[in-house]
């Protein structure tokens, strides 16, 4: 199985509700060994595009953000 890219895996941590925001993303790359997570993720135009991902997919779970969880 080919990993995915930093980026691609982003999308897809955010897409999926597990992670309320940028912190909680680039947390969990590092933790699954992702090194440049944070030189990665850090033009604002792709923040913002997680940013939304995280949110719609904590409307559709009906979970609320977390203060100061960066969403």
């Amino acid at each position: 199985m080919t990993r995915l890219s930093t980026v691609e895996r982003a999308y897809e941590l955010a897409k999926s509700g597990e992670c309320s925001g940028i912190a909680q993303i680039r947390e969990r790359l590092r933790a699954e060994g992702y090194s440049r997570a944070d030189s990665q993720i850090s033009g604002q135009t792709f923040r913002s595009q997680l940013k939304k991902l995280c949110e719609a997919a904590r409307r559709r779970s009906g979970a609320q953000p977390e203060p100061g969880s960066g969403a």
